[in-house]
């Protein structure tokens, strides 16, 4: 970690550690690692601004009908707007088709809120490449780190989403990056993050999927909105992290009302969350990752088809069972997302989004999948998402895979070529094959870019 001001509390230290982090810059691994997660998070973008997904284009109706338009791109649009409307719409579409990466400890879609926050203030301030990569990287540290030491599992048991909490944070830090902040002005960011995020986890009851995405596009808006107010010496809660101050996140948000506040500073500029992302392969909750791949390992070594399955049993660690055992959410109930991959062979989200439960094949097996909540692998929960799958065919014959780490972790990884294909896969839906290269190609030389303009109008579609 790097030496630090005289600044005694918590929240000072972390603020100075953050704007110090902002002015030195990246490491080029980190550098590399960012690069990679911008282009995952503007395919995703890209491929939920299609027309066929009613949310995106009923968010984008409701901003046309607020006010005049701003000079701010929502991606894969023609639309401009504010930049707070533009950071909102564009967390949505990131988080909208649940394909984005994602930090598994913390349980946080950190990119989904964070890139768009940067977006927008990169646009409208003229900050070059090498400045957006350090921003975005900062901001989901900074996010995975608030829910690290607010505790990820209180917040789920408190009905609180992490990626709507960590999320306000991590934006207004990336926002504060970008307008080179002092540390007494992160610290402010922090204090105005705090009285404005929010989101609850209510959206799990919403069969639509439309209000889900709202929490990463509202912690993106209510960051950037935080930063901006911080830049201008706007008052602010002070000590917001620290254990002195009566009203912090702590008292607000874990479960002792204590937290672990030393995860905000542990290993800080040598260890970044960047670096421990989760890339995603199916369109559909982290948490069932490991069964969906355990599920295709199983059909595709032994060639099953689905009407020689009798019996789908999955065991998952009993905390995080909640979120996808029997959830009204087609991307986050197991008894849909398990059947349509072994119908398909895959999860799109096209298949979540347009219920297939009425087809034959996938009704049959729906009620067939047993979904056992476990104890014995719950201590390994949050860190691994262990998921223990077992197939039985109709002629009694049993396959069995226990899957610690999905591919796409870091103990698992996709390789950076196998990434830029997927980018290539979510794009193909918004724009050509030539865009999509020159997008990457773009991407790829981030911190050479001067200028970002012409990103923007590669991300502009008719």
């Amino acid at each position: 970690m790097t030496p630090t001001s005289p600044a005694t509390s918590l929240t000072e230290r972390f603020a100075d550690e953050c704007a110090a982090l902002s002015a030195r810059g990246l490491p080029d691994a980190v550098r590399q690692r960012t690069r990679l997660i911008v282009l995952d998070t503007l395919g995703a973008m890209l491929s939920a601004s299609r027309p066929v997904f009613p949310g995106p284009q009923r968010l984008a109706e409701f901003l046309a009908a607020d006010g005049p338009a701003g000079d701010c791109t929502i991606i894969g649009t023609t639309i401009r707007a504010s930049a707070t409307d533009a950071a909102l719409m564009n967390g949505y579409l990131g988080y909208a088709l649940d394909i984005e990466s994602h930090h598994g400890a913390a349980i946080v879609h950190a990119a989904a809120g964070i890139l768009p926050a940067a977006l927008a203030e990169a646009q409208q301030s003229g900050a070059d490449g090498d400045r957006l990569l350090t921003a975005v990287a900062l901001g989901i540290d900074v996010a995975c780190r608030v829910s690290l030491a607010i505790g990820p599992n209180d917040l789920y048991n408190r009905g609180f989403h992490p990626t709507s909490i960590g999320g306000s944070f991590g934006a207004a830090a990336a926002v504060a990056s970008l307008r080179g902040l002092d540390g007494p002005s992160f610290a402010r960011a922090f204090g105005l993050a705090s009285t404005m995020t929010g989101g609850l986890l209510a959206w799990a009851s919403d069969e639509s999927e439309e209000s889900r995405p709202f929490n990463p596009g509202t912690a993106a808006r209510n960051g950037l909105t935080a930063g901006r107010l911080a830049a201008l010496g706007f008052g602010a809660p002070a000590g917001i992290f620290d254990g002195t101050m009566k009203y912090n996140v702590f008292r607000a948000w874990s479960e002792d009302r204590t937290g672990q506040p030393d995860e905000l500073l542990h290993d800080f500029g040598e260890r970044f969350a960047v670096d421990e992302l989760i890339i995603k392969r199916h369109a559909c909750c982290a948490f069932l990752h490991p069964g969906v791949d355990a599920l295709l390992d199983i059909l595709s070594s032994t060639d099953l088809s689905p009407d020689a399955i009798d019996a789908i049993t999955m065991h998952f660690p009993r905390t995080g069972a909640p979120i996808i055992n029997a959830n009204p959410l087609r991307s986050h109930r197991a008894q849909y997302i398990l059947p349509v991959a072994a119908v398909r062979r895959q999860v799109d989200f096209a298949d979540v989004i347009s219920d297939k439960s009425a087809e034959p094949a996938i009704d049959a097996l729906s009620d067939r999948v047993t979904f056992i909540e476990d104890d014995e692998l719950d201590p390994l929960y949050p860190e691994r998402y262990t998921t223990v799958l077992k197939i039985t065919t109709r002629d009694g014959t049993s396959h069995e895979r226990r899957v610690d780490f999905a591919r796409g972790t870091p103990e698992n990884p996709m390789s950076d070529d196998e990434i830029v294909v997927k980018f290539r896969q979510l794009a193909a839906g918004r724009v050509s094959a030539e865009r999509a290269d020159r997008i990457a190609s773009f991407i790829g030389e981030l911190e050479r870019q001067e200028r970002l303009e012409p990103l923007f109008g590669l991300l502009t579609v008719e």
